[in-house]
Parts: structure tokens; sequence; C-alpha cells
């Protein structure tokens, strides 16, 4: 049988988003705009958006897109990371790179990438990877370095070269803190696409978005807003139910109560 608490921490995230809507919906009869529509229309507008075969085609190239950015930049980010955390003539080569691209906002560089490989595919899918591979650098760094010595030493004691090091036991350790940087890119990686789709509009989530802006159908944009935000929310869900998995043994076995009382 399942437990009250347990059930309320189930559905704790679907009562946030009825909670949401609620406030919304309320928000939107007091102002009584056109450009701000009640909660219930949005949410009419979505079966249109994803009945619609072009609407459809143009989000599953966000989703593309989003996949493949977000694949380079790990493949990339954590065999880089991993050895800044390790390798102090690494981390003195890449870190002052890293603190001059990190404050500038991947949606400023847009215009410049679209000067140099047009609107296309290509300068979005960078702009993606460039926004995820920040995070991903930063905690497979962090996640290296916090490695203990003695476990390295101990590999090196048993005949492991370094490469054979980093691979069996700094990349396990640190895979804690690797997933962690990876679930925040991944959420940059949603950002960074529909920002880049509103920039250079020729396919995708944020055109449709910004069409339906363009022509005053609020409702669609609205409802846009709230598919996008589904996409976040399912992507994470499924993102997290993942690194579960893969690091339940770093994972605390039972809740520590706030009180005792």
């Amino acid at each position: 049988m399942i437990s009250a608490r347990t059930l309320v921490s189930r559905l704790a995230p679907l009562l946030a988003c009825i909670g949401l809507l609620g406030i919304w919906q309320v928000a939107a009869l007091i102002l009584s705009t056109d450009s701000f529509p009640t909660s219930l229309e949005a949410i009419r507008a979505i079966p249109s958006i994803l009945g619609d075969k072009e609407s459809l085609v143009n989000i599953l190239a966000s989703l593309r897109r989003m996949a493949v950015g977000f694949s380079l930049a790990v493949l990339v980010s954590i065999p880089l990371g991993l050895m800044m955390g390790r390798s102090r003539v690494v981390a003195s080569f890449f870190n002052p790179l890293l603190m001059v691209i990190y404050p500038v906002p991947k949606a400023a560089l847009m215009p410049i990438i679209m000067l140099w490989l047009g609107v296309g595919d290509i300068a979005k899918t960078l702009v993606i990877f460039l926004g995820v591979s920040l995070p991903v650098i930063y905690h497979s760094f962090q996640g290296a370095k916090s490695v203990e010595e003695k476990m390295l030493w101990s590999g090196a004691a048993m005949g492991l070269s370094a490469a054979q090091r980093m691979i069996r036991i700094v990349l396990p350790a640190a895979l804690p803190e690797i997933l962690t940087g990876c679930r925040t890119g991944l959420v940059l990686a949603l950002i960074t696409m529909v920002t880049s789709e509103m920039i250079a509009r020729q396919s995708g989530a944020g055109n449709i978005l910004f069409n339906a802006l363009d022509m005053g159908q609020y409702d669609t944009v609205y409802a846009m807003i709230i598919i996008i935000g589904a996409m976040g929310i399912g992507l994470d869900a499924a993102f997290e139910k993942m690194r579960g998995r893969l690091v339940k043994w770093s994972e605390p076995r039972f809740e520590i109560p706030l009180s005792f009382a």
C-alpha cells in the first residue's frame, strides 16, 4: 500500500502544473486582453498544432538538432573536463578560453555564426553545442578533480597506465558529477534550440512560435510554450530516471527527516 507521503511526492509535479494553470486562468480572466489568452484557450490550441503535419515536422526537426548538438557536446566535453581535472597543463591552457566564452550569451553568437555558416542546421547545432559544452566541462572537471589520489596510486601500483586509470578509475568516480552537468546541459540545449530558431527562422518550434506571434495567434503562441515546457519536463524526467540507474550506488539509501518531532 502506498503511503500518503509517497503519494503526495509522486503527485507533486502534477499538482504544481495544475496550480500554475489555475493561476494563469484567473490572471487572464482578470486582465482580459487579446495578447494574454486563458490557459484553457491555449490548451485547446495544442491538438491543432500537434495534428498539423508541418508543425510536427518542425518540432521533430528541433528535437533532432537538439539531440545532435547535445550528443556532440557530451562526446567532446566529458574527455576535456576529465583531462582538465587531472592535468594542470591542460587546465591552464583551456581555462582562459572557457572564461572568455562562458559569460557570452550563446544567442548573441548566433548572428556571427549565421554569417559564417548560414541559417541552416549547422549554425543552430553549433549554438546548442556551445550552450551544452560549458556546464558539462565544468562538472566533469570538478568530478575528476575530486577523485582521491589513493585510488589513482592503487591503480598505478596494479600496473594501470594513465589512460587506463582515467577510464577505469576517474570516469566512474566522477560519473555522478558528470551526469549532473549533462542534466544542466540538457535544459540549456532546449533553451538554446528555441532561441536559435527564433533568430534564424526557417524551421523548428521557435519558428512556429514567432510566426504565430507575427500573425497575432496568441493562443498558438502560448500553446507552443506549453508544448516546449512539456518537452523539457519529459526529457528531464527521462534523463533523471536513467541517471538514477547509472549512479544508484552514489545515492543515499534513506531519506533524512527534517524533524524528529
